[in-house]
């Protein structure tokens, strides 16, 4: 089910929430549980019992973890329940990826498993690793099955995240407040970030699509599907973020922020403390660190760098492309630790470009169906192939999603929210805003109902993660 779909907005979300609130403190757990498992299972109900097995994998590893944590036991335990997590994402979302490279290698026809994708694996496989290790390193083990269910199949970011890690909300579980104030915020939230991707997201992708179709690809086609596949995949998952925000703050949760306009970054590794910061928080706290981070050496720093952008791309997807993102990063991140990062500091104007440049050239890779598309795009950004400087596909792009473009470049700063910020410190301000504010989010919310009503389907890029 999406949340950005009439469905969710009219019927489950009410009929969710009305449930949540009517329920005693002591059973909003299982109430939130509950519309959870009718969340996913609306698509493909099957893989609820994947998810259900996993949780229960975890709930049971967990307490032996805590039972045996002084001893070599309870590490063991702890890797035997990361490894049979990993063997889930392994064999649903990568089975096939190495099947088939091993028949590219060898010749032999080795039959495919075929299996489709449980949406949100990588996700909620990410929680449950975080989970048993918090556990391992003294988290409290939860004795609540129903409490831990609740926490891993919580629908607000049960598809798309945020990864929510077990011992930033195990207090939140066992209790929580709920307020006016909290709800109006969250609801606030949400639809900023239904606005994000009905009204910037989707044309953005329009105009993705429409690049794709074209048989006149020219430069500026090309730099253009660059920066507005940059912008899209911003506004969705930073959109899906907002929105999962705000619903947990509706449920009387505080999930952690996973964007802080990452495109004003004046470099790679600032970039990256921006954009989808839990990802880049789980890698560094259940990998990078146990790797040795940076206590061993330079050397050693370098390789686990590697190690982790390698599975950073490598969890986006099975293809190589992702594998090849991952590498691009790895490289940059490297530079800028022995040598760039002290030059970029001499002049933010030029390290911003630097920034948005390789940004949107990963986001090239990111966003190819295989290796040769990845680079057949990148080669139309030089005038590869012999295409021309400008086409009419591109005149006529230009001038169909030049505003769209101008938005999303305006709104990935922070430039709206100063300018809010400025209105609400005037007092005449404040009360202007405040009055108003509900009128005008109850028309965005009428605005986008009828994009919905009228629009195609759409779902979010992550969704496929």
């Amino acid at each position: 089910m999406l949340f950005s779909s009439i469905s969710f907005l009219y019927y489950f979300l009410p009929l969710a929430l009305a449930l949540y609130f009517v329920s005693p403190r002591k059973l909003k757990n299982a109430a939130l549980l509950l519309a959870s498992l009718v969340f996913y299972g609306w698509g493909e109900p099957k893989y609820v019992l994947l998810m259900g097995l996993s949780i229960l994998l975890g709930f049971g590893f967990g307490l032996l973890v805590e039972k045996y944590r002084e001893n070599r036991a309870g590490k063991i335990f702890c890797a035997v329940s990361v490894s049979v997590s990993l063997a889930f994402l392994l064999c649903f979302k990568y089975a096939d990826f190495f099947l088939i490279s091993f028949r590219e290698a060898t010749g032999l026809n080795v039959p495919l498993l075929r299996l489709a994708l449980p949406i949100g694996i990588s996700f909620y496989t990410f929680q449950i690793i975080s989970y048993t290790v918090d556990v391992y390193r003294g988290q409290a083990a939860q004795r609540n099955l129903i409490d831990l269910a609740a926490y891993v199949a919580m629908f607000p970011q049960l598809i798309a995240g945020p990864i929510v890690r077990y011992s930033d909300i195990a207090d939140q579980l066992a209790g929580r407040e709920h307020s006016w104030h909290g709800a109006a915020w969250g609801i606030r939230r949400f639809v900023i970030g239904l606005a994000k991707k009905i009204l910037l997201a989707n044309q953005l992708g329009e105009l993705c699509s429409a690049f794709r179709a074209s048989e006149e690809k020219s430069v500026l086609f090309c730099w253009m599907y660059a920066v507005a596949f940059a912008l899209h995949i911003y506004f969705d998952f930073s959109g899906y973020s907002d929105m999962a925000i705000g619903l947990g703050r509706v449920l009387g949760f505080r999930f952690q922020e996973n964007f802080n306009y990452p495109y004003i970054s004046a470099s790679i590794t600032e970039f990256w403390r921006r954009w989808h910061i839990s990802l880049g928080t789980w890698f560094r706290d259940y990998v990078y660190i146990p790797l040795g981070g940076n206590r061993r050496g330079r050397e050693r720093q370098l390789l686990n760098i590697l190690a982790v952008w390698m599975l950073t791309g490598f969890w986006h997807g099975a293809a190589w492309n992702f594998v090849l993102w991952g590498l691009f990063f790895a490289v940059l991140l490297t530079a800028e630790k022995l040598w760039l990062l002290k030059r970029l500091e001499k002049s933010r104007l030029l390290s911003h470009f630097y920034t948005l440049f390789f940004v949107m050239i990963s986001f090239v890779i990111f966003n190819a169906d295989n290796l040769g598309q990845a680079f057949s795009d990148l080669s139309g950004l030089v005038g590869g192939g012999g295409i021309p400087l400008v086409s009419a596909d591109a005149v006529y792009c230009l001038r169909s999603f030049g505003t769209v473009l101008l938005a999303g470049g305006i709104g990935a700063t922070p430039a709206v929210r100063g300018l809010a910020g400025k209105i609400s410190q005037s007092t005449a301000g404040a009360k202007v805003w405040t009055a108003a504010e509900p009128a005008v989010l109850a028309a965005l919310l009428l605005v986008m109902t009828a994009y919905l009503v009228d629009g195609s389907f759409n779902p979010f890029l992550y969704f496929r993660f």
